[in-house]
């Protein structure tokens, strides 16, 4: 990597990985509501919408397995331009055959896409970046597509021009970043490893053994990303919130997320990053365990909701960035993998967790059992003393 040597370059390459994330987060912002809507027409089941939309985690996963390597073999560059490439075809693809079984697919194919896009671009902003400012710039790309996600959804009405425009509007702002990367990109790969942890569950067992504790937030936020977005409603019903109230409130988890992603990477950069897990962990957790408490209040909610999920919502990127400040950089690829897998195991256990703890009549006990996650990480912390030959 020479990105240290060429300051200017480096934030250049950097702006346009930025760019290439606010492209998939305004994707998918935009693709599920717009395909759960079209579902919706076509007489699907709910329990079947869902499915079809479980889809993405699907392809997301399977590009786990693979991603170390493929990024090793055609480097960042490559990685990102095929990834780009597949959701750009799949999007225009949507609206040619309206099938249930079609679209389940290519949402494996997006999934994959973006899968490997994230993948590599995070993988270099990580490794770009300083333990002085890395805080602060994996924050800023976790920021990015939160907020690209957050105003994909304002694209809906585009539907009145035709139900194929939004996919074309995507696909087109796709093919305009792609064009960007090809041309200012360099096509550079990872350092190889060397020594003696030169298979991949070598690599994975290293990681695990020197950043456990860095590589858990991943699966937490996964939890309580997908457990929110699939358990809330369901529990804002039951406990007497209006379909109204509800809507409003969810968003806020999202927006507490974006309000405080940048301030706690910067304090992470000047106070730690473990400090800042620990602190966030702990408050986050019993923010989401006294959401039962407010009953239907629905201020003290909104309150809660926001705080909660501006305290955890930078879990993943301050995670990955811990990791980078305790691993050796030829770790870090394998790091990543699994940080991803993390992320796809807890956005599946967090809605069937969710989902059979209100089968039990328990509404509330969502929140308790989410809480208590983000509280046992917080006190696991004094567990856990970076190895002195980390970065060997």
């Amino acid at each position: 990597m020479t990105e240290a040597a060429q300051p200017r370059q480096g934030r250049t390459h950097y702006f346009i990985l930025i760019a290439v994330v606010v492209a998939a987060g305004l994707s998918q912002g935009l693709l599920l509501p717009v395909l759960a809507i079209f579902l919706e027409r076509m007489g699907i089941s709910s329990s079947m919408n869902g499915l079809n939309a479980a889809a993405l985690y699907v392809g997301s996963f399977a590009m786990t397995l693979v991603a170390e390597r493929l990024l090793g073999l055609i480097g960042f560059k490559k990685l990102i331009a095929s990834g780009l490439v597949l959701v750009m075809l799949s999007l225009l693809a949507f609206p040619l055959i309206p099938s249930v079984a079609f679209w389940f697919v290519l949402r494996l194919l997006v999934g994959i896409g973006d899968s490997a896009l994230h993948y590599a671009a995070q993988l270099w902003v990580l490794m770009m970046s300083t333990s002085k400012n890395r805080g602060r710039s994996i924050s800023f790309y976790g920021m990015s597509y939160g907020l690209g996600f957050s105003i994909g959804p304002l694209g809906i009405p585009l539907l009145k021009y035709g139900e194929a425009v939004p996919f074309v509007v995507l696909a087109v702002q796709f093919l305009f970043i792609l064009i960007i990367v090809l041309v200012k990109l360099p096509n550079i790969k990872p350092e190889k490893v060397e020594g003696g942890d030169q298979t991949s569950s070598g690599r994975y067992m290293r990681s695990y053994r020197l950043a456990w504790y860095a590589l858990l937030p991943a699966f937490l936020y996964g939890y309580m990303e997908a457990g929110m977005n699939s358990n809330f409603p369901v529990y804002g019903l039951r406990s007497g919130f209006t379909l109204d109230e509800i809507s409003m409130l969810l968003p806020f988890v999202g927006i507490g997320g974006l309000l405080l992603q940048l301030p706690l990477g910067i304090w992470s950069d000047k106070f730690g990053r473990k400090r800042v897990l620990v602190i966030a962990g702990i408050s986050g957790g019993l923010c989401f365990a006294l959401i039962p408490l407010a009953g239907t209040n629905f201020w003290a909610t909104l309150i809660l909701l926001t705080a909660a999920g501006g305290l955890v919502g930078s879990f993943f990127s301050l995670g990955l960035a811990y990791a980078a400040d305790i691993l050796p950089k030829l770790l870090l690829p394998a790091a990543n993998v699994v940080a991803s897998f993390h992320f796809n195991v807890g956005s599946i256990a967090g809605p069937n967790a969710g989902g059979a703890l209100m089968e039990t009549g328990w509404n509330g006990g969502i929140f308790f059992l989410l809480g208590g996650l983000y509280i046992l990480f917080g006190c696991a912390g004094a567990l856990f003393k970076p190895a002195a030959d980390s970065k060997l």
